[in-house]
């Protein structure tokens, strides 16, 4: 039957209930057994590379029971696979979704992508430990900015929050270096001492023991930049002793980013972790040529035995904080109070002005930067504007801009950069050592998750990466991009059964129309889904059906095992 008279035929996209048993023998099945659900005639991708060819996959509760071919009367709800392409979820390798799971557990914008794994907690930066000296302020603000109540303190907490109340997709995280630092040491620019790094040690195998899949630094950002080499080494071979992984946004990825590379693969080596380098770039014009070495640096450590992986997102603008990147790390010490106090000091007027002219040779142009989220409502209408347009309308140079916006939203200031180049990064997708990660947090076009203009990545990275750089770019075969984008990151985290259509693997399931997947999230305009994600299945429950939401929130939170 022909896809389109099929859907004419059943009146519902294409998924179809009610149908009863059968009398026909399927090999491997016992007479009289149903699936659940029966994905009928789809081009299967099984996520090791190989590609099938039109066959049926039966699912029984959260699991593959069956590949082959099925009766459409052997399962209680059918989809009519053809003219898709049939997949293992993807696995978003780089996440920031933690509380915008308990804010909006239906994980709107990365479920239509595809996604139903998520690797969170990177970049140094977890939702717990949360020391008592913070509970407060961080209650505070999770009930002023998003209306929830802040539950918990330890990661045990934090995955029960996510449990009870369900999430769309599974979940996964590390525990950020920066949180823990910041829990032991404090926020300032000290050294944590034996006492510290003994207690951070305890901490990181209390967390693995718990569900982490390790430990996650970011050190552009205070108070992770603070460490040096010898903690992070220390603290690693904590994480190595309870099998977790190292992930790590390098110290820069910019002028000193070969330099970056050579401290993370040391920390590696010597710790004897399995290394996972987040988003790999070259920033900025001066700095783009120098892809090559940083992948000859990568493979050289590949060869030499340690066990490294990268991820990147599929776009040549980044996105982080405002004053992350504009303001030196000394002047992050402390509190956001402390912080503020600083930017209202005129004596340290010179030094902010110094450091800000540096930023902007690097990037040619205000032009390259955009305020993409602000909080109070005075400020919205700054969103999706560059700085360079923000100084025209408001009279004032990049510093006086910069400096006033920060005061008046107290450091919630979010920023889009256009610093890469787009050869470059079709050669850093296409290489076999780097996956795909949004670099995100979940999002929605509707409640308290749709603010401002957000870096599109957020709700386009893994469609873009299909439609544009596959269809499109052709930088890499289809069934090897699946791959990467699905059994190379199961295996990577350690997720067992996940990340391949086989017997027996839960049903973690994407079916695309492979001529017409897109990413359609732009910078003017990011909250928008894409198109061609057709079907989304999480253990087995149909989540994304014909591109629409069904309110279902099978994921589980998936723990380290030891």
């Amino acid at each position: 039957m022909k896809r389109r008279k099929f859907l004419k035929k059943t009146g519902q996209a294409a998924l179809i209930a009610g149908f009863g048993g059968c009398n026909l023998l399927l090999k491997g099945c016992t007479k009289g057994q149903d699936f659940d659900l029966v994905i009928k005639e789809g081009a299967i991708l099984d996520g090791m590379g190989k590609e099938k060819r039109a066959e049926d996959i039966g699912i029984k509760g959260e699991l593959i029971e069956y590949i082959g071919k099925i009766p459409v009367s052997r399962g209680k709800s059918v989809i009519d696979a053809q003219g898709l392409t049939v997949t293992p979820g993807f696995i978003d390798a780089h996440d920031h979704s933690d509380v915008g799971l308990i804010v909006n557990p239906k994980a709107e914008s990365h479920i239509h992508q595809g996604i139903t794994t998520l690797v969170s907690g990177n970049c140094g930066s977890s939702p717990f430990p949360v020391p008592d000296a913070l509970y407060e302020k961080r209650r505070q603000e999770l009930k002023n900015i998003y209306d929830i109540e802040l539950s918990w303190r330890d990661i045990e907490g934090f995955f029960s929050e996510i449990e009870k109340r369900g999430t769309a997709l599974n979940y996964s995280t590390f525990l950020g270096h920066g949180a823990l630092r910041g829990a032991v040491v404090g926020f300032n620019d000290e050294t944590p001492g034996e006492e510290g790094i003994r207690k951070m040690q305890s901490l990181i195998k209390q967390n693995i023991q718990s569900g982490a899949l390790g430990l996650s630094s970011g050190l552009e950002y205070a108070p992770g930049s603070y460490a040096e080499t010898s903690e992070l080494i220390s603290l690693c071979k904590a994480a190595g002793e309870c099998g977790g992984l190292y992930a790590t946004h390098m110290r820069d990825e910019g002028d000193y980013l070969l330099e970056s590379l050579d401290e993370a693969i040391t920390i590696a080596r010597e710790a004897g972790v399995l290394l996972q380098i987040s988003h790999l770039k070259c920033a900025y014009p001066r700095n783009w040529g120098k892809l090559d070495k940083a992948l000859e640096k990568i493979e050289q450590a590949k060869n030499q035995g340690v066990d490294v992986f990268c991820d990147r997102y599929p776009y040549t603008a980044g996105a982080t904080g405002l004053s992350s990147f504009n303001f030196p790390l000394w002047a992050h010490q402390g509190t956001t109070d402390d912080f503020i106090k600083r930017l209202k000091d005129p004596s340290l007027e010179p030094r902010f002005r110094e450091h800000l002219k540096a930023r902007e040779e690097k990037l040619g142009s205000w032009d390259k930067v955009l305020i993409s989220g602000v909080v109070t409502e005075k400020n919205r209408p700054f969103e999706g504007k560059s700085i360079l347009e923000c100084m025209k309308l408001t009279g004032k140079d990049a510093f006086q801009f910069m400096r006033d916006l920060l005061i008046e939203e107290r450091d919630q200031v979010g920023m889009v950069l256009f610093m890469m180049n787009e050869e470059n990064l079709k050669r850093i997708l296409s290489h076999p050592l780097v996956g795909v990660g949004c670099d995100s947090s979940v999002m929605a076009p509707y409640g308290k998750l749709s603010g401002g203009k957000p870096h599109p990545r957020g709700y386009g990275s893994f469609p873009r990466v299909l439609g544009k750089y596959i269809r499109e770019e052709r930088i890499a075969l289809l069934p090897d991009m699946i791959k990467k984008l699905t059994s190379l990151p199961a295996k990577r985290f350690g997720f067992k059964k996940r990340g391949c259509l086989e017997k027996g693997y839960y049903a973690d399931i994407v079916l695309f129309d492979k001529k017409t997947v897109k990413d359609m999230a732009t910078y003017d305009d990011p909250h928008r889904y894409p198109e061609g994600i057709e079907f989304v299945i999480v253990n087995g429950e149909v989540v994304i059906n014909r591109g629409e939401h069904t309110g279902r929130l099978p994921g589980k939170v998936l723990k380290k095992e030891i």
